[in-house]
C-alpha cells in the first residue's frame, strides 16, 4: 500500500527571522513624548516647557497620559499643568 503525499503548505504570509521582529512599541504620540522629553532635560531649575494645544495631534488628556506613562518608564518625575491653550510640562523638584 502507497502513502499518500501531503500537500506542502504554502504559508499565507511572509515570514521572517524572530531575532530581526521589532520589540519596541511606537505608539501614536512617541514623537510628541520625544521632543517634550528633550526639551525637559535642557530646563533650568525652576523652569517649564509651555506647549501650546495647536501643535498637539491629540487631546490634551491623552497627551498627558502618554507623558506619565513614559515619565515612569524613564523614572523621571515630570509634572504637568494645563490651561486652555497651553500644556506645560517640568521637572519635579526634590
Amino acid at each position: 500500500m502507497q502513502k499518500k503525499k501531503t500537500a506542502a503548505h504554502k504559508p499565507t504570509f511572509e515570514t521572517m527571522r524572530q531575532a530581526d521582529v521589532p520589540q519596541s512599541r511606537n505608539g501614536k504620540h512617541r514623537r510628541i513624548v520625544s521632543a517634550i522629553f528633550d526639551d525637559v532635560h535642557e530646563l533650568a531649575p525652576g523652569a517649564a516647557i509651555k506647549i501650546p494645544f495647536a501643535s498637539l495631534d491629540d487631546t490634551k488628556e491623552n497627551v498627558r497620559a502618554a507623558i506619565s506613562r513614559e515619565s515612569k518608564k524613564r523614572r523621571v518625575p515630570l509634572s504637568t499643568a494645563a490651561d486652555k491653550d497651553y500644556l506645560y510640562v517640568w521637572l519635579k523638584e526634590d
